[in-house]
């Protein structure tokens, strides 16, 4: 396994088209009929802005290197941030029925999608749910996203607030960190983890949400926390081989492990830099469901 130094210089420096190719080629987890599914390395997106690259510009070049002859559809991917399974078909009718079979799950109280997340932070209760509207707010030049902890059903029907909903489970934790259980019904999970007072490790977009006072996390208001990079204590960063400076470049360790589909579920194992978390910080190693 790469040193820490090593992995952050990668970290920093982008991929090129050709790199990240190689990368999705050698990430096929499933291929069956008319499926095919990726292990997403973290900070990819999906469809990207103009001029950036992303899957969606990508997958032209890679269906033609998997020897696939029809065109590849989007079914179910993380975001940008995270890493984990993305769920392509080259079937119409394939990806409409999976994705009508992901909107009848969610009705249904069902949790087809399981994430884990390294946290800084453990829960105060070992499982439970966080329940939130949430909302986009602008902020400066940039729109971001707020919780709405009693959204009026005027707004929630007018769609300017999203009910959101996200069961968790505690898998372990040691030194003030912890491997976390995901089970979103949707998704904008890196906010859940700020209200529940424990941001994803690696999460530079919401973790200054969470303040400390004499080592005790309490939760400020989105207007007063400017996004910068996530702030971690000496004796932690020492754990994970880090400087302050290596620390910008950490990706965000939530991972999207597995997907329950109607013929069984679809696993892709978490990337190399979360399992090397995993292994400084003694936290449960990963195994299949």
């Amino acid at each position: 396994m790469a040193s820490a130094g090593r992995s952050s210089r990668r970290w920093g420096r982008p991929l090129s088209s050709e790199e990240v190719l190689r990368l999705l080629e050698a990430s096929v987890v499933h291929r069956e009929g008319a499926l095919l599914a990726l292990n997403k390395p973290p900070g990819l997106p999906i469809l990207g802005r103009p001029g950036e690259l992303s899957l969606s510009v990508l997958l032209p070049s890679l269906r033609r290197r998997l020897g696939l002859t029809a065109e590849l559809h989007l079914v179910k991917a993380p975001t940008r941030e995270c890493s984990g399974l993305i769920l392509l078909s080259s079937c119409h009718r394939a990806t409409e029925q999976l994705q009508q079979f992901f909107t009848d799950a969610r009705r249904r109280g069902q949790y087809p999608a399981t994430y884990h997340a390294v946290t800084v932070g453990v829960p105060a209760e070992a499982e439970g749910e966080i329940r939130t509207g949430l909302r986009w707010q602008q902020q400066g030049d940039a729109a971001t996203v707020v919780p709405v902890p009693v959204p009026g059903p005027r707004s929630l029907a007018r769609k300017e607030v999203k009910s959101t909903l996200t069961r968790y489970r505690v898998l372990g934790a040691a030194g003030g960190c912890a491997l976390l259980q995901l089970q979103p019904k949707t998704e904008q999970l890196l906010v859940h983890l700020t209200l529940l007072l424990c941001p994803a490790l690696g999460d530079h977009q919401y973790s200054s949400r969470v303040g400390r006072v004499l080592g005790v996390p309490f939760l400020l208001p989105p207007e007063a926390t400017p996004t910068r990079t996530q702030v971690l204590d000496e004796e932690l960063l020492g754990r994970l081989g880090l400087s302050p400076q290596q620390l910008h470049h950490l990706p965000v360790h939530l991972h999207l492990q597995q997907l329950v589909l109607p013929q069984g579920p679809l696993c892709a194992p978490p990337p190399p830099h979360f399992l090397h978390t995993l292994q400084c910080l003694g936290l449960p190693g990963y195994k299949e469901p």
